[in-house]
C-alpha cells in the first residue's frame, strides 16, 4: 500500500464523521429530530468523546421532550471540559425543562460568568427566576424546609422523576417594615431582577443539609452556589450605578396592560384563565411537546370563541396569539400547510387590530414556513415586510441573515452579500459571537460566488476568529476548510 493510499484511508473516517454531523444539524433545522439523533449517534461511534456531537443530540432530545436524555448528553459534553459553555447551556435547559428551576438557574449563571456576551444565558436566568417566582413566590419571602438529602448521585439509570432537593417550600407573607440598609439598597438597584437570584442563593447556602449534596457530575452544590454568588458580587462592583433597563420588566408591564384590557378587575376569571393557559401552552412548546401544546391551544381557542367582546374586549388579539401558538406547534409537527394557514390568520387579525408587534410575529412565522418548504422568494417577501417592525439587535441580526441566506439559495449573490453585511453590523453592535460567525460566513460565501476572493478570505478570517473565541471547535474546523479553499482561489 502506498503512503498516499494510507493517508486517504485515514481521512475517510474523519470525512464520514463531518458528513454525519452536518446531516444531524440539517435534520435538526428541518425538525426531523429522530433522524438527527440517529446521525449524531452514528457520529459518536466514530468519535465517542466529541462534545459538539453530544450537544447536537441533546438539543434534539429537548425538542422531543426527553429531558433526562438531554441532561445525560449535556453532562457528557462537559466531561473533559467543564467550561464548555454550549454544554453548560444545554445542561441548564435540560434542568429547566425537568422543572428543576433552582439548579437550572445555577448553571445559567455559571455559563454567563464564562460567556457574558452570550445573550441566551441572560435570558435563561430571567426565565428560570420567573419560573421560581411563579412556583413559590419571591425567594426573599420563602422559608426553606429540606426533608431528605440531595440525591443527585443516584445511580439508578431508569429513574423517571427528578429528585427535588427542596421538597417543601412554604410562603411567608411578611410586611417589610424594617428599613433596608443603604448598601443593600445599592445592591438591589445595581443587580435589578438578579437581586432576587442573589437572595435565593444565599438562602440555599444557609441550609447545611442541602449544601452537602452534589450534582449529577459530582460537583459540590456549595461550590456551585458560592461561585454564582461571587460572580454576582463582582457584577455589583463593576456595573454602572444606573439601573439597567430589563427586557423582562418591559414584558411584564405589557402583560399587565393586556390584563387590564381583558376586564376592569385584574382578578377576573377570563384574565386568569387566559394568562395561565398561554403560560401552559408556551411551556409545552418550549419543552418540545408540540402535540400537548397544540391540544391545549385548540381547547383554549374554542373557549375564547364562545366569549363575547364584553368579556374580553381584545378578543381578536387573543385569538391571534392562539393562532400563532397553533401554527408554531404545527411547524414542529411538520404540518406546514396548516401551520401557514394559522399564521396567516394571525397576520389578518393583527392588521385588523393595528398591532405592530403581532404583525411582526406573524410575518416572522410565515417567512419561516416558506423557508422551511424551500419557497425562498415567498419567505423573502414576508421577511422584508417585517424589517420596519423589528425591535432589538438580536432580532435584526437574525432577520438580515435569514433573508440573505434565502437570496444565496436563489443564486442572487449580490443581495445575499448586502444582507450579510447588514447582519454583520447588527451582530457586531450587540457583540453576539454566534451571529458574528453566521453573518460573516454568509458574506464570505456570497463574495466567493461573486468571485471576490480577497473579500471572501477577509470575511472567513473574521468568522474564524469569532469561532475560536466562542470555543466552537466544529465551526472552527469547518470555517478553516472554507478559508483554505478561498485562499486557493486567491492564489490562482
Amino acid at each position: 500500500m502506498s503512503e498516499k493510499d494510507g493517508d486517504d484511508d485515514g481521512q475517510k473516517p474523519k470525512n464520514v464523521f463531518s458528513t454525519l454531523m452536518a446531516d444531524g444539524e440539517w435534520l435538526f433545522i428541518k425538525g426531523e429530530y429522530k433522524k438527527a439523533i440517529d446521525s449524531f449517534t452514528t457520529a459518536l461511534t466514530l468519535k465517542p468523546d466529541e462534545k459538539n456531537c453530544f450537544v447536537g443530540r441533546a438539543k434534539c432530545y429537548l425538542k422531543m421532550g426527553q429531558s433526562e436524555n438531554a441532561l445525560k448528553d449535556a453532562e457528557a459534553s462537559l466531561k473533559e471540559d467543564k467550561t464548555f459553555f454550549e454544554g453548560l447551556y444545554q445542561k441548564a435547559e435540560a434542568l429547566y425543562c425537568m422543572g428543576e428551576f433552582e439548579f437550572a438557574l445555577v448553571f445559567y449563571h455559571r455559563g454567563q460568568k464564562l460567556r457574558p456576551q452570550v445573550q441566551e444565558f441572560r435570558l435563561g436566568i430571567q426565565k428560570a427566576q420567573e419560573a421560581i417566582e411563579n412556583s413559590v413566590g419571591c425567594p426573599s419571602s420563602v422559608k426553606l424546609e429540606i426533608k431528605g438529602d440531595l440525591s443527585f448521585l443516584q445511580k439508578d439509570e431508569e429513574r423517571v422523576q427528578p429528585i427535588t432537593a427542596i421538597q417543601h417550600l412554604t410562603k411567608e407573607r411578611k410586611q417589610q417594615t424594617q428599613k433596608t440598609p443603604k448598601n443593600e439598597k445599592t445592591t438591589r438597584q445595581l443587580l435589578g431582577e438578579f437581586y432576587s437570584d442573589k437572595k435565593y442563593l444565599e438562602n440555599l447556602l444557609k441550609d447545611e443539609d442541602l449544601v452537602k449534596g452534589k450534582t449529577r457530575s459530582g460537583e459540590r452544590l456549595q461550590d456551585v452556589i458560592q461561585s454564582c454568588l461571587t460572580y454576582l458580587d463582582t457584577c455589583t462592583e463593576l456595573w454602572n450605578p444606573e439601573k439597567p433597563i430589563c427586557a423582562r420588566e418591559r414584558d411584564r408591564k405589557l402583560m399587565q396592560q393586556k390584563c387590564s384590557k381583558l376586564h376592569s378587575s385584574a382578578l377576573s376569571e377570563p384574565a386568569q384563565f387566559l394568562l395561565k393557559s398561554l403560560d401552559d401552552i408556551d411551556a409545552e412548546l418550549t419543552s418540545g411537546n408540540a402535540e400537548g401544546g397544540l391540544k391545549k391551544a385548540k381547547g383554549v381557542m374554542k373557549t375564547v370563541q364562545g366569549w363575547s367582546e364584553k368579556e374580553i374586549p381584545n378578543k381578536k388579539e387573543v385569538l391571534g396569539s392562539l393562532h400563532s401558538c397553533i401554527g408554531n406547534a404545527l411547524i414542529d409537527l411538520g404540518n406546514m400547510d396548516k401551520a401557514l394557514d394559522h399564521h396567516q390568520k394571525d397576520l389578518e387579525l393583527a392588521k385588523q387590530c393595528k398591532l405592530p408587534e403581532a404583525m411582526s410575529r406573524a410575518l416572522d412565522n410565515i417567512g419561516r414556513v416558506y423557508a422551511r418548504t424551500g419557497q425562498f422568494t415567498k419567505a423573502i417577501e414576508f421577511w422584508e415586510k417585517k424589517i420596519p417592525l423589528v425591535r432589538g439587535g438580536l432580532e435584526k441580526t437574525w432577520l438580515f441573515h435569514e433573508i440573505g441566506w434565502c437570496y444565496l439559495e436563489l443564486n442572487r449573490y449580490k443581495e445575499a452579500r448586502d444582507y450579510g453585511v447588514r447582519s454583520v453590523a447588527a451582530a457586531d453592535e450587540i457583540a453576539d459571537g454566534k451571529w458574528q460567525i453566521n453573518a460573516n460566513v454568509l458574506v464570505a460565501q456570497s463574495e466567493m460566488k461573486l468571485g471576490n476572493f480577497e473579500s471572501s478570505v477577509t470575511s472567513f478570517d473574521r468568522a474564524l476568529t469569532h469561532a475560536k473565541l466562542q470555543g466552537d471547535d466544529f465551526a472552527t474546523n469547518a470555517i478553516q476548510k472554507a478559508l483554505d479553499e478561498a485562499k486557493q482561489h486567491l492564489s490562482q
